[in-house]
């Protein structure tokens, strides 16, 4: 049941990418509302665009250490008990085969969510960078809960 998350993660992450992919020339943005654009940027680095020197082997290096860290999450969520850590864990797997299977193929990351204030704009992401983002949340919410039970 839980692989089922990660699995969907990677369809969404797939399929939203794949669209802006299709829609807009690399570097082309729609504008959809007055804070939020999508944009078709493909990023080298990792998240907020560290790292993002291009080389190959900086990309061999980041494929190597997102594969690494992909096979530690799912190590971690065989062995994990607790349901809220491994729904936080699903969510990371997902984002975090995505974004692996873009630099499989790419040798870098498709990111299109644009939030902006005026001129100044978020580094952009997608919908696996989302998803770990979430995991990583319920993963320390959680953490933060069982420290208070074990207090009591």
């Amino acid at each position: 049941m839980f692989y089922l998350i990660s699995a969907l993660i990677i369809l969404l992450d797939f399929i939203s990418k794949a669209a802006v992919q299709q829609t807009l020339p690399e570097g082309g943005m729609i504008e959809i509302a007055p804070f939020f654009n999508i944009v078709f940027l493909m990023n080298k680095g990792i998240s907020f665009s560290l790292f993002n020197s291009g080389t190959a082997g900086m990309v061999w290096f980041l494929t190597f250490v997102s594969l690494a860290l992909t096979i530690a999450v799912a190590v971690w969520l065989y062995r994990e008990k607790n349901t809220w850590i491994r729904t936080g864990l699903c969510l990371i797997l997902g984002g975090a085969i995505g974004n692996l299977l873009d630099r499989i193929r790419f040798g870098s990351v498709v990111d299109f969510l644009d939030f902006h204030i005026g001129t100044h704009h978020w580094p952009a992401f997608n919908v696996a960078d989302t998803a770990v983002c979430l995991g990583v949340f319920l993963i320390i919410v959680q953490s933060l809960f069982k420290k208070k039970e074990n207090k009591k």
